[in-house]
């Protein structure tokens, strides 16, 4: 066979009377990988982020809670290995049943006010009237008024001798004396509540209301033509539509909700006699008023797997019921 035969065939029949493969690209050279190149490389700096600022904290207060973490340790450096101890003490401490049955029903009750009004609230802003959008802008001041400024206003309104409420009831003639909504046993823990909830309705109106705008007229048409109008429409139409708007407020709403520290510190600082106190206040008041961080890092953790459990569990049971 002369060279110019070889050059009219090409190097393919070349390659193929010769018996080797052409050789594969890398994946890196496909269409593909440089796709998935691209993807990994738009996730890397939000991955660095998150490693850095939630990820590591997260770590060190993980690890913080096994060691004896004191504010020696910021200027001897040594955090000695205690184990379980941390958890031991604040897991057997006299204080740490009534803050979790605190934290329990603290948790219910505002998530429980706070869905119920949200859901009342959006529904009712669902209907078009002249004003609505400036109502629901309004809904919005209690968001966007910073915590420790609400907790302010709010503890001069219940305060007992010369709060706004207690004068309000003492007009109207609804209640004997001045009740003491921050400073008796009885009544604190309702006021915080109530407090948590006024600061949490924004939050789920503002959600369940974007929901609803997602869910079409026409089936609401349909279920006239069917009878189905009112409470009927809610139950067959808007309530299975909205549920998964519903998981999310609602898990955002528990993971949120145990947490909260702020409005707690500012109305009562868990008080009176540990009446208002919970697992994030007790956590605070370790780490930095008896500067046990250790301690204080292992409630802390306690409430993470608080947290995650919540969220697991209903996720979860939300799933069942969607696949059913």
């Amino acid at each position: 066979m002369t060279d110019a035969t070889l050059t009219a065939e090409g190097p393919a029949a070349s390659t193929a009377r010769s018996g080797s493969a052409p050789p594969r690209p890398r994946w890196w050279q496909t269409s593909a990988g440089r796709s998935r190149l691209f993807q990994v490389l738009a996730l890397g700096p939000a991955v660095v982020y998150l490693l850095a600022f939630f990820g590591y904290p997260v770590v060190r207060n993980l690890v913080m809670g096994f060691q004896h973490y004191t504010t020696k340790t910021y200027y001897t450096g040594e955090a000695p290995w205690v184990g379980l101890d941390n958890y031991a003490a604040v897991l057997g401490s006299s204080v740490f049943t009534q803050a979790l049955l605190n934290t329990l029903l603290f948790t219910a009750g505002s998530l429980l006010g706070q869905f119920v009004i949200g859901l009342a609230i959006a529904v009712f802003f669902r209907r078009r009237f002249p004003l609505s959008g400036l109502f629901r802008s309004l809904l919005l001041l209690p968001w966007l008024i910073p915590l420790i400024v609400s907790g302010a206003v709010w503890r001069w309104i219940l305060d007992q001798d010369h709060g706004a409420l207690n004068q309000f009831l003492a007009a109207l003639h609804l209640t004997e004396g001045h009740p003491g909504w921050l400073s008796t046993t009885s009544l604190a823990l309702v006021a915080v509540i109530g407090v948590n909830i006024w600061i949490g309705i924004p939050f789920n109106a503002t959600i369940l209301y974007g929901g609803l705008q997602d869910i079409p007229e026409e089936l609401y048409e349909a279920a006239a033509l069917d009878g189905a109008t009112g409470w009927r429409a809610f139950r067959h139409v808007t309530w299975p539509l909205l549920r998964p708007v519903v998981s999310v407020v609602l898990v955002l709403g528990i993971v949120y909700t145990l947490k909260v520290l702020d409005i707690i510190l500012g109305l009562t600082g868990g008080g009176p006699a540990n009446a208002t106190q919970t697992l994030a206040t007790q956590s605070y008041q370790l780490s930095f008023q008896t500067f046990d961080f250790g301690q204080g890092a292992a409630l802390s953790n306690v409430l993470i797997v608080m947290s995650l459990v919540f969220a697991v569990l209903y996720l979860r049971a939300n799933r069942r019921a969607v696949d059913e």
